[in-house]
């Protein structure tokens, strides 16, 4: 079966209605690189029917580079010279985009965020003078310019800064975020299979980026063993992910921040002590060095996030932090050591290592895996747990770990839930979590008049085991019940 569009159904519908308004538009497109960003538009066009496009992905270079690029994709597109003549200088392309517009066609650049670049940046000023002339005239323009960038933090500031010459000009904004689990189910179940094993490590090493399935699919691996796919995909002298992480994450960084990104990917839920500590083992970095990593790291490029307990202030100070990508996490914590040892030990001895590390970082995968369907399934109304509020972990001084808290706060319910990749462990750790769950409750004593709920989750669970769970008080789920109906 060829390969489809997943998901995205709202933002299609989004961008559909964009182009139908038969107006100048301006519209912003953001999220991380292989996000589908591109693919995204190129299906609403489909959708929307015949429309001339010009797609340019902006180099991190030169003007002559981001010229060089423009010409090249006009050439690519079909352009004829003498219509639309190549570009010569940045207020040139700022005169081509306007000229674009007025016949018609969609203009659509990737990796915007480039012309931040202080030798780009003068581009701004001349694309601001053509967005107005354009707004002005909006209804007599048909045609359109779509702006996508993978590094959130410097699009927005071309854009929405109060001192950027593009403030306030666009007309529309997109944030592209990973698929939602339904949709790499749909994947699964037309090339694959969607067995629950088969989904945690797919989701845990991919997560919901679609182009990184599409490459599995490509390659023919997409249903294959964990270890002849990650073989295929990362170990071999053509494998296509082999410098994925290198070529979108860590490029940006230029080796910045690695001792950081590594602790973080190999310690899901480390402290701001823990990373001092590590930081100052390994490095002469300060404490007030990591303090601004983290910062960068976050706001930036969000790469981390920091979570707090649930409940808890935004400013408090027991703050824990995780990567936010599967991907990278997967790669620093997992992939990258044995990848670059490929020159000097045995292939699938690497292997091996690199899918032992995955499986143990499957634990916390789970966990995030089963929050995220928990919303969906809210979310759609399926199950019998409507959330009210979001899912958040939570711990204490005590040591006090859940994966799991949900809130029916209309019902008055509160739900538990403990995930454990390996179902043995978990009926083992049930007398063991029911003390965590005694120590929330006597930390926040108003959730004892609830109904209180523990459910035990694991990737499969066998019926004598689901027997078992449930003669000491808890729900038992496994992934097969929580993907049902999506």
């Amino acid at each position: 079966m060829p390969w489809g569009f997943y998901g995205r159904n709202g933002e299609v519908a989004k961008l559909k209605g964009i182009l139908a308004r038969g107006r100048w538009f301006f519209a912003r497109i953001t999220g991380r690189r292989r996000i589908g960003k591109t693919a995204l538009v190129l299906q609403a066009l489909r959708e929307h029917g015949p429309r001339g496009i010009l797609y340019v992905q902006i180099p991190d270079s030169a003007p002559a580079g981001v010229l060089s690029a423009v010409a090249d994709a006009l050439d690519t597109f079909g352009f004829n010279l003498a219509s639309f003549p190549r570009p010569t200088s940045l207020r040139d392309l700022a005169h081509l985009i306007g000229n674009l517009a007025r016949g018609g066609y969609v203009v659509a650049l990737d990796e915007f965020q480039y012309f931040s670049r202080k030798h780009l940046y003068e581009f701004t000023s001349h694309l601001q003078a053509t967005v107005d002339i354009l707004s002005a005239d909006a209804t007599q323009v048909p045609g359109g310019l779509f702006v996508l960038g993978s590094i959130h933090t410097e699009l927005v500031a071309l854009l929405e800064d109060r001192t950027a010459p593009l403030y306030n000009r666009t007309t529309d904004q997109i944030e592209l975020d990973h698929l939602d689990v339904a949709s790499v189910l749909a994947i699964l179940r037309e090339h694959a299979d969607e067995t629950p094993e088969r989904l945690l490590f797919l989701w845990n090493l991919f997560e919901g980026v679609p182009k990184f399935y599409r490459d599995c699919y490509e390659q023919g691996v997409l249903g294959a063993q964990r270890r002849e796919l990650l073989a295929r995909m990362f170990f071999s002298s053509s494998s296509p992910l082999r410098t994925e992480a290198d070529n979108w994450f860590l490029s940006e960084l230029r080796g910045r921040y690695d001792v950081v990104l590594k602790h973080v990917a190999r310690h899901p839920g480390c402290t701001h002590g823990d990373l001092t500590t590590h930081v100052q083992s390994v490095s002469s970095e300060t404490p007030e060095q990591v303090g601004s990593y983290l910062k960068i790291l976050i706001d930036r490029y969000r790469m981390i996030e920091r979570r707090l307990p649930i409940f808890a202030r935004k400013a408090g100070k027991r703050g824990r932090y995780y990567i936010r990508d599967n991907f990278l996490r997967s790669w620093l914590g997992c992939l990258a050591n044995a990848v670059s040892a490929l020159d000097f030990r045995p292939e699938d001895l690497l292997i091996q290592q690199a899918d032992e590390r995955l499986a143990d970082a499957e634990g916390f995968g789970l966990e995030r895996l089963v929050g995220q369907l928990y919303q969906e399934r809210s979310r759609r109304g399926l199950g019998d747990f409507p959330l009210t509020h979001r899912i958040e972990g939570y711990w204490d001084r005590n040591d006090t770990e859940i994966d799991l808290v949900g809130l029916n706060e209309d019902e008055q319910v509160i739900r538990f839930g403990s995930c454990k990749r390996s179902a043995q462990r978990l009926l083992a750790d049930l007398d063991n979590f029911s003390g965590h769950v005694e120590r929330f409750l006597e930390a926040l004593p108003r959730f004892r008049s609830w109904r209180i709920e523990k459910v035990a989750v694991a990737p499969f669970i066998t019926n004598d085991m689901r027997a078992a769970i449930i003669g000491q008080g808890f729900l038992s789920q496994d992934l097969s019940d929580l993907v049902r109906g999506l």
